[in-house]
């Protein structure tokens, strides 16, 4: 996720366009990708760490305030990045427990749950952005729940093994629920002027990462999976219970990419039929 993040925001502004990159994951992958240690240290100072995506919810998390305006790091002149924090995780009790909440018609529920889309909002307007890409944490909690019902769109990468198939199990029907339960919560919101994230969670598609490939075929062990996953997507994902006839992700309109494993992209000397190893520039 991180990686398909980190380059999809270079190619967006390579192609003219402004983009916030977010990193909504506690790990803060994301932010390690972008800046160095020494920036980092910067701005995880001891205390509060006023210039990250926690500093800016703390307020409200901690019931002294609304959220802040969020603290843009600026990476290029086309990318602003929404900086990481390992605090973040502090807020996945809070979000859980304010859920429920909605549909009791509290105010306080409805500022904390719409808390990640009001500070994209500001975001987008202090960097001028065309386009948000998010960066999320590898579960189902709490936290990506509040960060998925602010994101219109949702692109999943998978492996071709088992562990992606049965991941697509368990995450379609959890996107289904939540796009249902938030349409349900956004209707008793007691709050007027409040700006609510729509909760539209469209799946874009999905995009296959690190198969094997020979001869420009994928090798035999990754098949099996390869097969495997546009039905297993319909039918998990858009909720099509009539599976899907494709045989191959390359014919699947569902598959938005498949790229190769790094080690595959290395060409074999064709005598000795051992791997050739190439350098290359760092900013290529």
């Amino acid at each position: 996720k991180t990686s398909l993040i980190y380059h999809l925001a270079w190619m967006y502004a390579e192609l003219g366009l402004s983009v916030v990159a977010a990193d909504l994951d506690p790990q803060a992958n994301l932010t390690s990708m972008f800046l160095d240690e020494d920036r980092m240290e910067a701005l995880w100072p001891d205390g509060r760490h006023r210039q990250t995506v926690y500093g800016a919810l703390q307020p409200l998390l901690e019931g002294t305030g609304d959220i802040a305006d969020p603290y843009i790091e600026p990476v290029s002149e086309r990318i602003g990045l929404l900086v990481g924090d390992l605090a973040l995780s502090a807020s996945e009790d809070e979000l859980n427990s304010q859920w429920p909440d909605c549909l009791d018609r509290k105010p306080r529920a409805f500022r904390v749950l719409s808390a990640f889309w009001r500070l994209l909002e500001m975001a987008v307007a202090q960097r001028e952005a065309g386009l948000v890409l998010i960066d999320v944490g590898p579960n189902l909690g709490a936290i990506n729940r509040a960060v998925l019902i602010a994101s219109q769109h949702v692109v999943i990468p998978l492996a071709p093994d088992l562990y992606s198939l049965q991941g697509l199990k368990n995450l379609g029907p959890t996107l289904r629920r939540w796009r249902d339960e938030w349409d349900e919560r956004r209707l008793r919101n007691p709050v007027e002027g409040l700006s609510l994230p729509p909760g539209t969670i469209k799946p874009i598609g999905y995009v296959v990462m690190q198969h094997a490939v020979r001869l420009d075929r994928p090798v035999k062990a990754y098949n099996r999976w390869l097969a495997r996953i546009p039905a297993v997507y319909r039918e998990a994902v858009l909720g099509d219970a009539q599976g899907s006839s494709v045989e191959t992700v390359t014919d699947d309109p569902h598959c938005v990419a498949a790229l190769r494993h790094y080690r595959s992209l290395m060409p074999l000397a064709q005598e000795a039929r051992k791997p050739m190893f190439f350098l290359r520039a760092a900013d290529g």
